[in-house]
């Protein structure tokens, strides 16, 4: 390998180099060879073909030999590392199959398919392939379906080499070359054309130029770039305006359908018109037919209440005095009821403060209980404090003891050195003539003697301190003990009151079950006096619906039925709605108001005519629960 300097030095520049290793590599692979070489042949043919179009201004047709050429580049393009496949003639390569799967991968394509196979003189797959190359030329579509096609490698994989054209950037730089044909139309016969015998060998003569061709081609080449331009603003255009039409027809579709609904819902709007006029006047026809016939009947009651009336003055009388006897035991039961009621909240609210302080008590006895188990939890372990300090006094007892005895062997020691002490003076005034011999061992003597006192005075006052701190011990435990007895009796006072709030409890319990008795017995009662509420209050609204035929008897016999007249009402009695040409007014027979017809829309019979006649909701109920304490 040569460094840059050194080719720089040799007058190669970096580009020349890069292209050099390109053509080493290509010759190392053959297949990357004639790549590049479809490559070239295809920008060669796919520029000289706009070219001459741009310069020969007319649609181009199949003679054309440019055009021809062109195919010739595609198809060995096409065919370029083309898998054989094995058939019952033999072995088959065909461009048909990958042409064939644009199809699928773009719908589009289905037209120009579909016409391939319809042909009649194209009799091999290689025909079909040139037709349908051919066809989509014209529908200037060929670049879109061949980009379609080379997205999907792994539809390819299946028909072509892994080195193919197809497969590698090359195929993806061709296509990007045929968007250029965009700008050519052509206008080619398929049908008469012999498409499968044909021969394409390249002409590589109408390739090779001259200066003069160069210079005119430059000049050419603005125009085309010019053309170009002017072609996709012109396209840009058509694009906008063709959204722009789309948009209009659909709001034109839309327009229309609101338009044709519109008419349909005036027609059906004026069809419910003529309908309304038509009940409008069958209404006032029947409306007329209705007075005329309540004018007839009202003729024919008036004689009914006039018979009527002279037997009411006779049954009066009596009838007032059955009233006033009814409605002094209506108010007697009322009162009744009303004591009862009382004494009844009265209990239910004993009971309620009754449950309250049982629930209050068992709250207090479980915390108590809680304390109770606490301070034996504490008494325990005051027990156990007290066998501890018991057993530390009986060990510092026995220290105590084993110290005074060391102490009374300390002192007997020292009354047998005072001894041996006498002994020696003795034996000193005795042996003074050897005073000086014995000197030096005396003086030895004497302070092996002071060094041992020394030592037993120091454990002496060591033994001392010991017993101080024992006794300031003693002390501590019998004031922690007086204390342990102060709470013991503590204690013993707080169990006292809690066994004597226990018995207050258990009092409370008996209380209680009294109480609970004497509700029950309590609620029997109450029960008994809600069983005589009852059948009097059966016997009260028995009483009150021969009160209300009392009162009914007697507006039939004073004429007190008010026929209300038609201008005075303008709304329902009951529902309280507007009358209007749709809502019309109807009376009631039997109280002679005017009712709406969903308020009235009911039939009975009544004393004053056989025949059912119009009565509205509330009489209805009234009459209805009459006759059914009638048949009771």
């Amino acid at each position: 390998m040569y460094s840059p300097q050194s080719l720089h030095r040799w007058g190669i520049t970096h580009s020349e180099s890069m292209e050099r290793l390109a053509y080493c590599q290509a010759f190392r692979d053959p297949m990357a060879m004639e790549r590049a070489n479809l490559l070239n042949m295809a920008k060669l043919s796919i520029k000289g073909l706009i070219e001459s179009a741009l310069s020969f201004g007319r649609t181009l047709d199949s003679d054309y030999p440019p055009l021809q050429q062109f195919f010739v580049v595609m198809e060995h393009c096409l065919k370029h590392g083309l898998k054989v496949k094995k058939t019952f003639l033999g072995y088959n390569k065909s461009l048909w199959g990958p042409l064939e799967m644009v199809e699928k991968l773009c719908p589009e394509a289905g037209e120009i398919a579909a016409s391939v196979r319809d042909l009649p003189g194209l009799k091999t797959p290689l025909g079909r392939a040139r037709a349908w190359l051919r066809l989509a030329l014209m529908q200037k579509r060929l670049a879109d379906y061949l980009r379609v096609l080379i997205t999907r490698k792994d539809i390819l994989s299946d028909f072509y080499e892994s080195s193919a054209v197809m497969l590698e950037e090359e195929g993806a730089v061709i296509v990007g070359l045929l968007v250029g044909l965009n700008v050519i139309d052509a206008n080619l016969c398929v049908k008469g054309e012999d498409l499968d015998t044909q021969v394409g060998v390249i002409d590589f003569s109408m390739y090779l130029k001259n200066d003069i061709d160069d210079y005119r081609t430059e000049e050419r080449n603005g125009q085309i770039a010019a053309i170009l331009d002017q072609k996709n603003y012109v396209e840009e255009l058509n694009r906008q305006l063709n959204s722009t039409v789309q948009g209009l027809q659909g709001r034109v579709d839309s327009l229309e359908k609101s338009n044709s609904k519109l008419i349909e819902e005036l027609a059906i709007a004026k069809n419910n018109i003529i309908k309304l006029q038509e009940e409008n006047h069958q209404l006032r026809t029947e409306n007329s037919v209705i007075l005329m016939k309540a004018q007839q009947r009202l003729e024919v009651t008036k004689g009914d209440v006039n018979c009527e009336l002279d037997t009411y003055k006779q049954s009066r009388q009596g009838l007032d005095e059955m009233y006033n006897e009814a409605r002094r035991q209506l108010r007697e039961e009322c009162q009744l009821r009303q004591d009862v009621e009382n004494e009844l909240v009265v209990q239910v609210s004993m009971k309620q403060e009754m449950e309250l302080a049982m629930k209050l008590l068992e709250k207090d006895i479980h915390e108590k209980q809680d304390t109770l188990i606490g301070l034996r939890q504490q008494l325990d372990e005051v027990k156990a404090i007290n066998v501890e300090m018991y057993q530390k006094m009986q060990s510092s007892d026995d220290g105590m003891k084993q110290k005074n005895d060391m102490i009374a062997r300390l002192e007997e020691k020292t009354n047998q050195i005072t001894a041996t002490m006498r002994q020696l003076e003795q034996r000193l005034q005795d042996a003074e003539r050897d005073r000086l011999s014995a000197e030096d061992g005396m003086r030895r003597f004497k302070q092996d003697f002071a060094n041992k006192a020394d030592s037993l005075q120091k454990q002496i006052g060591q033994r001392e301190k010991q017993m101080l701190q024992l006794e300031t011990d003693l002390k501590i435990e019998r004031e922690w003990r007086q204390t342990l007895q102060n709470d013991l009796e503590r204690e013993r006072d707080t169990v006292a009151q809690l066994n004597a709030e226990a018995q207050q409890i258990n009092a409370l319990k008996k209380e209680f079950h009294r109480l609970q008795d004497e509700n029950t017995q309590l609620k029997g009662i109450c029960e008994e006096q809600e069983q005589a509420l009852e059948e009097l209050g059966c016997k009260l609204s028995e009483s009150k619906l021969k009160i209300e035929d009392i009162k009914e008897a007697n507006k039939a016999l004073q004429g007190g039925q008010v026929w209300l007249k038609d201008k005075d009402a303008t709304h329902c009695k009951l529902c309280e709605k507007e009358f209007s040409i749709s809502r019309r007014k109807h009376h009631c027979r039997n109280c002679g108001e005017i009712f709406c017809n969903a308020c009235s829309d009911n039939e009975l019979p009544l004393p004053a005519s056989p025949k059912p006649v119009r009565v509205c909701d509330t009489c209805h109920a009234l009459l209805l629960q009459r006759c059914s304490s009638n048949t009771t």
